[in-house]
């Protein structure tokens, strides 16, 4: 069945912040621009409540700080994003915080009930991002043999579908699936007033999007050239029975100064200056994997890689 279409805010173009649980947030850089220190995160969630937005939304990395990176980073760091997400739903009162979860590494029936519990702490504020896939050292680093591609999406379906019966059903049930085997699973208490967290399920490649589309309240994704965002959403719509009424989430990157001159040679400075473009033929294999349209250029995306991990 179809989930409900839902959004946090009455915008119909909502805005939020990604990323700013990591170090440099999305930007691949030699340099230090953004130190994610605990009491940072609580201040910037504290100025985008003010500000209006209607919510945030953390990266989920284990490994380096920095996207895309080879090799383990010593500097910065990241925040593990459902405990990230309680404590600045505790900081603050009216916006929306998302935890983004690879569902991988988590048990459904621990994580349900973890879930849950940064749901009541907001009192429904709580969102979930999922996440079927990661970059393979990751994968290595829980000992863990990684699925193909769809077959992560296989594993993601039944996990939720756990989830979502751990949610929802009163009685203890049994579960004979594929990847999982529970007998008498149940959890309590139930989501916030009644109503299951909101799910986003961010995916590029078909199989991504249509997981999304079918399986959760909005999709999560990213679009390769702004030229083709018609098309592209079009397209990750389309196999939805609602087609245009799946909400859409998407990343971009800004780069903001006083002036037009002054912005363009801090961006210059970013991407050129202090940009980590090392093994870069490595970062584009990630960038681009399973995406479902081109970017326009190698060179367009290399930038567009140091500035903002390909948004």
């Amino acid at each position: 069945m179809t989930p409900p279409r839902r959004r946090f805010g009455k915008n119909k173009l909502e805005l939020g912040l990604f990323s700013f649980n990591v170090q440099n947030g999305l930007s691949v850089l030699k340099d230090e621009i953004w130190d994610s220190a605990w009491h940072k995160n609580v201040r910037l969630a504290q100025l985008a409540e003010a500000a209006g937005m209607e919510f945030l939304l953390p990266l989920g990395k284990w490994q380096s700080p920095r996207p895309f990176d080879l090799e383990p980073d010593a500097q910065g760091g990241n925040y593990e994003t459902t405990v990230w997400a309680a404590g600045l739903l505790q900081a603050t009162q009216r916006i929306a915080i998302f935890a983004t979860l690879h569902v991988a590494y988590l048990n459904p029936v621990f994580a349900a009930k973890q879930l849950v519990t940064a749901h009541h702490i907001g009192e429904g504020r709580f969102g979930l991002n999922i996440v079927s896939g990661t970059i393979k050292k990751d994968f290595a680093m829980f000992g863990f043999t990684p699925n193909d591609h769809d077959g992560q999406y296989d594993y993601t379906e039944e996990w939720l579908t756990i989830a979502k019966r751990l949610w929802t059903e009163e009685e203890p049930f049994d579960f004979d699936g594929t990847f999982f085997k529970l007998t008498k699973a149940i959890s309590k208490p139930k989501p916030y007033g009644g109503q299951l967290p909101m799910l986003i399920s961010a995916g590029h490649s078909h199989r991504g999007r249509a997981f999304a589309v079918n399986n959760a309240n909005a999709l999560f994704t990213s679009i390769s050239e702004i030229d083709n965002a018609a098309i592209e959403l079009a397209g990750a719509r389309a196999s939805a029975p609602d087609g245009d009424a799946v909400p859409i989430y998407g990343s971009c990157h800004l780069v903001t100064r006083k002036t037009k001159k002054e912005t363009e040679e801090y961006y210059h400075h970013l991407v050129y200056e202090i940009g980590a473009w090392e093994n870069m033929d490595e970062k584009i294999a990630v960038a681009t994997a399973n995406r479902t349209v081109p970017y326009a250029s190698i060179d367009r995306l290399k930038e567009r890689i140091i500035s903002g991990s390909g948004t």
